[in-house]
């Protein structure tokens, strides 16, 4: 069977909430079911089949073509099969999501990956603000799962994150790991103003030299051993982290935050 593929017809004025189109929730319905389905679309509901032409019948492999940053909640609470995104993704990408995969091939809105528990989302652009991050009000973030990020990410990446493995091949803002008590965040390209804020516990990895704040101790230089073994990890993915020649274990490593209860760990290659 091919793919069940979604394509735009045209861009709609007001946001779109797209959580009914996941695969769990579309299999075993026919085309003209899943036509029928209504979509949240500002303060109306509109039908499926009058937003998307509708092709294919493989729910367990999902396409969205000709998709712009308005189409929010792509993926919410995924349990398993792929969605593949051609274009832009809006706010809430990966919302709670429990399995499967998200490739999207442009950029993503606030808050991708928010409180995911298993699984792996790929974004070939940037990303904003709140990746794997909390809810609002909320006080654990992203619990497991892998998120790569080949361009750029916003401000509070991390915030709360509780588990899991986010990659970022660009730059990440302000407040990079804040508030976070596990989980890895591993950054190539420059890192932003208060890195770490709050954190508990849990991985700062970095390429480049953070400003950190007097609440990080200075704790020497130091061979690591789990970091080839991690690297190793990352040899599958379609990413500049499978790069051998970008892997290190040699580390100037800071312990913080202070104010917190100062078990994190904020790693930069020597």
């Amino acid at each position: 069977m091919s793919a069940l593929t979604f394509t735009l017809k045209n861009r709609p004025d007001q946001r779109v909430d797209m959580s009914p189109l996941v695969c769990q929730k579309l299999a075993g319905l026919t085309p003209a079911e899943i036509g029928a389905l209504e979509l949240q679309s500002g303060k109306r509901k509109v039908r499926v089949d009058a937003l998307f032409n509708i092709a294919g019948a493989d729910a367990q492999n999902m396409v969205i073509k000709n998709s712009f940053g308005k189409l929010d909640f792509i993926g919410k609470a995924l349990h398993g099969g792929s969605i593949a995104v051609e274009g832009d993704a809006g706010a809430y990408l990966g919302l709670g999501m429990a399995g499967g995969t998200i490739h999207v091939s442009g950029n993503a809105g606030i808050f991708a990956a928010c409180e995911m528990k298993e699984g792996m989302i790929t974004i070939a652009g940037d990303v904003e603000d709140f990746l794997g991050a909390a809810l609002p009000g909320n006080k654990m973030g992203m619990k497991g799962g892998t998120v790569l990020i080949k361009g750029n990410a916003g401000e509070r990446v991390g915030d709360h994150m509780r588990r899991g493995t986010i990659l970022i091949e660009g730059d990440a803002g302000d407040y990079c790991g804040s508030r976070m008590t596990a989980g890895t965040i591993a950054v190539m390209g420059q890192t932003g103003k208060y890195l770490g804020y709050a954190m508990r516990r849990g991985t700062l990895l970095l390429w480049r030299a953070p400003h950190l704040s007097a609440r990080f101790n200075d704790c020497g230089a130091h061979t690591l051993a789990f970091l080839p073994i991690l690297f190793a990890s990352f040899r599958q993915l379609n990413s500049r982290f499978a790069d051998p020649a970008l892997a290190f274990n040699r580390v100037r490593r800071f312990g913080g935050d202070l104010s917190e209860m100062g078990r994190g760990e904020v790693l930069v290659k020597m």
